[in-house]
């Protein structure tokens, strides 16, 4: 055990500084000479060590590691210090005895946190880890199961638990965990990436008995060398598939089965790939049945090859008959296009599903095998002369990038090569990111990924708006109106008109005209929204819808003055028919301008004219 040794004199000093080197990040030693820089930290690291040991009684392995692995820490001391070639690690030895240093600063960054994290971690007014030894003696426990001191903070990170337990109890801990067969070493690893299983619950064994499955029994554990780091790595790439779909009942017996996956791949590749096949929009159970069954496919490069939509649809086996129809509705995807781009292209032609199904019977050979490396203007291979002129116009121009940008966003939506996506990028305004941005809001908002791209092809201003404003549009759409976002297809201009002085104001007058009786047909929505024909000399007739109904009717939307009197005035301007006398019976009386009354119907919705029966 610690002993705890205080220096009253220099309380105070640590209380001013007792968060404050935790949140900065490594001090310049720009005092010290550059040639003499790694020698003063080697010396630093010396008097560090010494004092913990020696003063702070540290047992000497621990506070040689504290003192290897606390370089901000470490630095921010070094900087207190006045550089001397003569006697800087006497000055250093003194300046520690009267200045103590938080160890729980340096513990914690010795052992992998960051020191930037450092604030939410350290304890309230404790300087010396002898004040609070939990966390140390779990940590030298832990170390002393061979896990490394400055990878410690994985654990801590992930289970902060797991350092409040008594030495004892990690200990069975550990020898329960050995005795299903692991070495040490393959164990260190597994918890590094799985840190949860030192809590020590029962529903953890399942998950060792799983691990147990992958390494031992499919003999992975001799395929791997001996080192810790390997172990992570491997025990990382498992990790990733589990992660991804846990629920899965024979994960492990197919990852068993495919163990050379983890071994001869990245955890980058692997990642890659299962990136790659999620945006065909199939469940994750499917993407893993796949990769783990054929496992060629993680040395395929789905990159940079260029291919041609219908030469690989009918490469794919697609007949001719279905190839014209499917070509005839979305002629906006035709044309070539990078592999990179096959998921998005699938999903603007509704075939995702189709396709992936293709590969998993074992079109992942047919796929590797059919690409163009080169645009070849006379090939057959869906060349688009109008696409290759606009692409020269922009490449000639005298700022290319943000425009060539735009076009790969639309390639990476699922556009082709061809005029009609020039036609689209001549009317979208804004970068990359953002347009990204709106697409990927208009998609979590509820719009099916092909309903989308065919929509923005009819009307690519939608995509001029900000996220906030296409969302606020569908949500109305979807939670006013009540319509279904598969109506977007007949009217998709509805994403382009005004929310607030368009779109609200005409639908929901319309609404208080059916309700009233004031108008018997029901509009469609586009009628509503979009019609703005001029219809003069309205006047006369809306004139006399109004006194028709005014018996019927007595407030509503449009505003007016309520007055209690059993006669209605109706006053017009001067250039219009003189004022009548309408008698009301019993209701309360509006007090309505009719010209004003009929400007302000006509600005919300001039059919509003017709459906009173005006025309």
């Amino acid at each position: 055990m610690l002993l705890r040794r205080t220096i009253p004199s220099a309380i105070s000093y640590a209380t001013s500084r007792h968060h404050s080197s935790a949140a900065k990040n490594l001090k310049s030693l720009s005092k010290i000479p550059y040639k003499y820089r790694a020698k003063a930290t080697q010396q630093a690291q010396e008097a560090l060590t010494d004092y913990l040991h020696a003063v702070r009684t540290i047992p000497y392995t621990f506070a040689e590691n504290i003192s290897k692995y606390s370089a901000v820490s470490l630095s921010n001391v070094m900087s207190k210090v006045k550089f001397s070639t003569s006697d800087f690690s006497k000055s250093l030895q003194r300046f520690l005895r009267y200045h103590p240093v938080n160890e729980f600063e340096l513990f914690f960054e010795s052992i992998g946190i960051d020191v930037n994290d450092l604030d939410g971690i350290l304890p309230a007014r404790k300087f010396f880890l002898s004040e609070d030894l939990n966390a140390f003696n779990a940590a030298c426990t832990l170390y002393s199961f061979g896990i490394p001191w400055n990878k410690l903070g994985m654990l801590y990170k992930e289970q902060k638990t797991i350092f409040d337990k008594d030495p004892c109890e990690l200990k069975e801990i550990w020898k329960r965990f050995l005795d299903y067969g692991f070495t040490s070493s393959s164990l260190i690893g597994i918890l590094l990436v799985f840190p949860h299983l030192l809590k020590g619950d029962s529903e953890i064994d399942s998950l060792f008995h799983h691990l147990k499955r992958v390494i031992i029994d499919f003999d992975l554990i001799n395929d791997v060398e001996g080192n810790v780091d390997e172990w992570i790595d491997i025990c990382r790439k498992i990790q990733l598939f589990y992660n991804f779909d846990s629920s899965k009942h024979d994960l492990f017996e197919m990852i068993g089965r495919s163990k050379h996956i983890l071994v001869g791949y990245s955890e980058e590749i692997l990642a890659e790939k299962i990136e790659y096949f999620s945006r065909f929009n199939v469940t994750n159970n499917e993407i893993l049945s796949l990769l783990l069954s054929q496992s060629e496919i993680f040395g395929c490069n789905l990159k940079i090859p260029i291919f041609c939509v219908s030469g690989l649809l009918k490469h794919f086996g697609m007949d001719e008959e279905h190839l014209n129809s499917i070509i005839k509705k979305y002629p906006y995807v035709f044309g070539r296009n990078k592999l990179s781009n096959l998921p998005e292209v699938m999903r603007s032609l509704n075939l995702n599903q189709w396709f992936f199904n293709k590969i998993k019977d074992g079109g992942h050979h047919i796929l590797t095998s059919y690409s163009i490396p080169i645009p070849i203007p006379n090939s057959n291979q869906d060349f688009d002369k109008d696409f290759l002129e606009s692409l020269t116009k922009i490449q000639s121009s005298r700022v290319p990038n943000h425009t060539l940008s735009k076009l790969e966003f639309l390639h990476a939506i699922g556009y082709g090569e061809n005029g009609l996506t020039m036609k689209v990028l001549k009317h979208v305004h804004g970068t990359s990111s953002q347009l990204t941005e709106r697409f990927n809001c208009l998609i979590h908002n509820g719009i099916e990924f092909s309903n989308l791209v065919k929509i923005i092809s009819l009307s690519p201003k939608i995509l001029n708006q900000q996220a906030e404003i296409l969302e606020k549009k569908v949500r109305f759409f979807r939670e006013e109106i009540g319509s279904s976002l598969d109506y977007l297809d007949v009217f998709p201009a509805y994403l382009c008109f005004d929310l607030e002085n368009r779109i609200k104001p005409r639908y929901r007058f319309h609404m208080w005209l059916m309700e009233t009786g004031l108008c018997e047909r029901e509009y469609s929505l586009a009628s509503i929204i979009a019609t703005s024909e001029v219809h003069s000399g309205l006047l006369g007739g809306w004139h006399e819808s109004l006194i028709r109904t005014v018996n019927q009717v007595h407030s509503g939307p449009l505003g007016g003055k309520q007055k209690s009197t059993e006669k209605l005035h109706v006053r017009c301007k001067s250039n219009q028919p003189q004022a009548k006398l309408v008698t009301a019976g019993k209701y309360d009386i509006l007090y309505v301008d009719l010209y004003a009354l009929y400007n302000r119907l006509y600005s919300v919705w001039p059919m509003a004219c017709i459906g009173l029966g005006v025309l």
